[in-house]
């Protein structure tokens, strides 16, 4: 008996769903309601049947999307409405991140905003017509309840089909414009005034970041607060600029005043509220309040990738060492509790466990004497916060109250017998914790999100010489490139423990898969020195510009070429929570030009980004990962080639001064001369061809902007020629 046919014998319902292997899709397998997934199947009964289809786009962290399925779709009479009028179709967002952009676009226009579930109502066709997102199943909130508003859909649809017709191709008309939005270049290409013109597009995007900054609280605008990963990392690269130190920068005109404080608040901040995770590691998706201590507690893959590079280049810039441990707990939580025996990372932990959202994760002080002795618990009670009343409906959410060296001094003992006892007690809290209810994990494997990851665990390994994450990321990228690169096609998803005979990988990649995993599998060559991994980047890279570039407006589609036909043809063209494929690719492209000199590679990444440069000014909260790509385009690459022994001291030296320091425009490339493979990775790095050791010494061979300077055996005057 398969799996699925024991499902069918243990519950009431099953729907179609149950053959599908995203999580969130498997959750509403069991509904009353009788779902498709998307595809030919439900456009063709609709088609037929002359029905309206709902669209209901969720993901399986969404705590509303819970909400909306348990009111609704649960309920059998709700479900008779929408299998009587309707067909219905359930699409996981980040399966689907195409149909998702394409309806969240209508559900916007129609509403001015939107969100998740989202809740669309389309002609046979897939035009749409009407749309929202969470609906409840009375009239509250100032919305109507669902029930109702099925039947006023199912009225409108039979009574003023003209005007659902007309509203419909209102909506072609718009994607049809904006799949021909023409992206005209508002900087000329000329070397010398370009460079000027987008440096001043750089210092206008800082000083609008630092005038949004909350220099009481950190972050960035009002509640709720996000971590804002990407601009950070454009701060952080700005303020490097505006110190003028030289090191792979020149100088930043025009930035008003020191970033650093607004960035290390920030950082400072979120590490010590309620966002991160002070048992577990890693960081919940945002906060609910302006003070970082409600999170809404689901915790996602991408943001902790995105943070533990911010974290760990805040490190390489500042050298506290309190950044360095956010960096790693976070990625060792990932290690833990988000990655599968075949090397391949999860997508997300849910917000709600039995239930109730944040209930994992709350303690009450009672938990903490019984779990520590006394004199722990009041200490550990100190420092995190946690107090009879609590702070988060008659519990607590860990955070730091007080610092260690405050409850030393009020205790009347050391700093350093405060950090062991928390340290303990991390431990101790941790293990109690595990035994209660986990919640739910999403375990699909998404090829954007493990190529955010994979370069995260790459540059830590790099950095921090962890050995346990260089074999983290050797075995991701591994993974990737075997179950995921299949027959020369990338796919986006995956899924463990399926009973699928085949390859369980589905659906062709998007652009934000290619990109994010040839970015990724460049880092895994600067850590390792495979230039297999480099080579597979360059295939990718060649294949993006092959399938999914728009020579007609100068930028990249979303979908390939040969993709699905949908209603839309998807361009992103703002970072959202996730980097942009635009974005992810114009960077890849970047590094690729310094690696190996193919000017193309520049040509296109730059036709992407200059056309944007004057709304990334304007807006840079939404270009967060597109301004440091063009932070990558104003100066040249410092290309960096080391030969030598990888385990002599010279050569440990030589990598030790680029691995240690905050360079974001630093390529790297290293080779052993004496190795039987040497000839052929010359072949495949361009980097390293005609690059020998120098009087039988490691060597290091730094280049940039056309010129290279004389080969260096030492740290210092490797330095010296990247402070130049």
């Amino acid at each position: 008996m398969t799996n699925d046919q024991h499902d069918t014998q243990q519950h009431t319902y099953t729907n179609r769903l149950i053959h599908e292997t995203s999580p969130y899709l498997l959750q509403h397998a069991h509904n009353p309601v009788e779902w498709y997934p998307w595809g030919p199947d439900a456009f063709a009964k609709a088609q037929a049947e002359d029905k309206p289809i709902m669209l209901s786009v969720g993901y399986s962290a969404c705590h509303w999307c819970h909400v909306m399925a348990h009111e609704s779709f649960e309920n059998e009479q709700t479900a008779k409405l929408l299998n009587d009028y309707f067909v219905c179709i359930k699409v996981d967002r980040e399966e689907r991140p195409d149909v998702d952009a394409l309806y969240m676009d209508a559900v916007q226009a129609l509403t001015g905003s939107g969100g998740w579930p989202m809740t669309v109502f389309l002609l046979p066709d897939g035009a749409p017509f009407f749309g929202g997102t969470y609906f409840p199943p009375q009239d509250r909130y100032g919305m109507p309840g669902f029930p109702k508003l099925l039947m006023n859909i199912v009225d409108l649809y039979r009574t003023q089909r003209k005007e659902v017709e007309e509203q419909a191709q209102a909506f072609r008309e718009f994607y049809r414009r904006q799949g021909q939005t023409h992206l005209k270049p508002q900087i000329a290409l000329a070397p010398d005034e370009d460079s000027a013109a987008l440096a001043e597009t750089l210092a206008q995007a800082a000083n609008r970041e630092l005038a949004n900054a909350d220099m009481t609280n950190g972050g960035f605008g009002p509640a709720p607060k996000f971590p804002h990963a990407m601009g950070l990392e454009f701060l952080l690269r700005m303020e490097q600029r505006r110190q003028a130190t030289g090191v792979a920068h020149a100088p930043a005109e025009g930035i008003r005043e020191s970033l650093l404080p607004s960035i290390m608040l920030t950082l400072d901040k979120m590490l010590e509220g309620g966002i991160y995770d002070q048992i577990g590691g890693g960081f919940h998706r945002y906060s609910t309040d302006a003070i970082w201590l409600v999170p809404h507690f689901e915790k996602m893959l991408y943001d902790n990738a995105l943070l533990a590079r911010v974290y760990l280049h805040a490190w390489q810039f500042t050298s506290e060492a309190r950044y360095r441990r956010i960096c790693e707990e976070t990625l060792d939580y990932v290690l833990r509790e988000m990655t599968d025996p075949s090397g391949a990372f999860y997508s997300t932990q849910d917000a709600d466990s039995e239930g109730e959202e944040g209930k994992f994760y709350v303690w009450i002080l009672d938990e903490l004497r019984a779990a520590l002795s006394d004199d722990a618990a009041a200490i550990v009670a100190q420092v995190w916060g946690v107090s009879e009343r609590g702070n988060f409906e008659g519990k607590n959410i860990l955070h730091i109250a007080r610092t260690p060296a405050q409850v030393a001094t009020a205790s009347g003992i050391s700093q350093v017998e405060v950090e062991a006892i928390i340290a303990r007690a991390r431990a101790k809290l941790y293990d109690m914790r595990a035994q209660r209810v986990w919640p739910g994990r999403d375990e699909k494997v998404l090829t954007a999100w493990n190529g955010l990851m994979l370069r995260a665990f790459a540059e830590a390994a790099f950095t921090l010489d962890r050995d346990d994450y260089h074999r983290a990321a050797i075995a991701n990228a591994d993974f990737l490139i075997s179950h995921m690169l299949i027959d020369g096609r990338l796919r986006r998803t995956w899924r463990p423990n399926t009973d699928a005979t085949d390859n369980p990988a589905r659906i062709d990649a998007y652009l934000e898969d290619e990109a994010a995993l040839a970015n990724a599998l460049i880092s895994v060559y600067e850590m390792s020195g495979e230039a297999r991994y480099l080579a597979t980047a360059r295939q990718l890279a060649d294949d993006l510009l092959a399938r999914f570039w728009d020579e007609e407006t100068g930028s990249f589609f979303d979908t390939a070429a040969d993709h699905e036909q949908l209603i839309g043809r998807p361009r992103e063209l703002t970072d959202n929570a996730t980097p942009a494929g635009a974005s992810l690719a114009a960077e890849t492209l970047l590094r690729l030009t310094a690696f190996t000199g193919e000017g193309n590679y520049r040509e296109y990444a730059a036709r992407t980004l200059v056309a944007l440069a004057p709304s990334m000014a304007k807006a840079p909260s939404a270009f967060g990962h597109f301004l440091c790509a063009l932070d990558d385009l104003v100066d040249p690459f410092y290309e960096v080639a080391i030969v030598g022994a990888p385990e002599d001291d010279a050569t440990l030296a030589l990598r030790h001064t680029i691995s240690q320091r905050f360079l974001p425009r630093v390529v790297y490339a290293q080779a052993d001369p004496a190795a039987p493979d040497a000839t052929q990775t010359q072949q495949t790095v361009p980097l390293l061809a005609d690059r020998p050791l120098v009087d039988g010494q490691p060597a290091a061979y730094v280049c940039q902007g056309f010129v290279c300077q004389r080969p260096v055996t030492t740290a210092e005057e490797l330095l010296k020629l990247l402070a130049d």
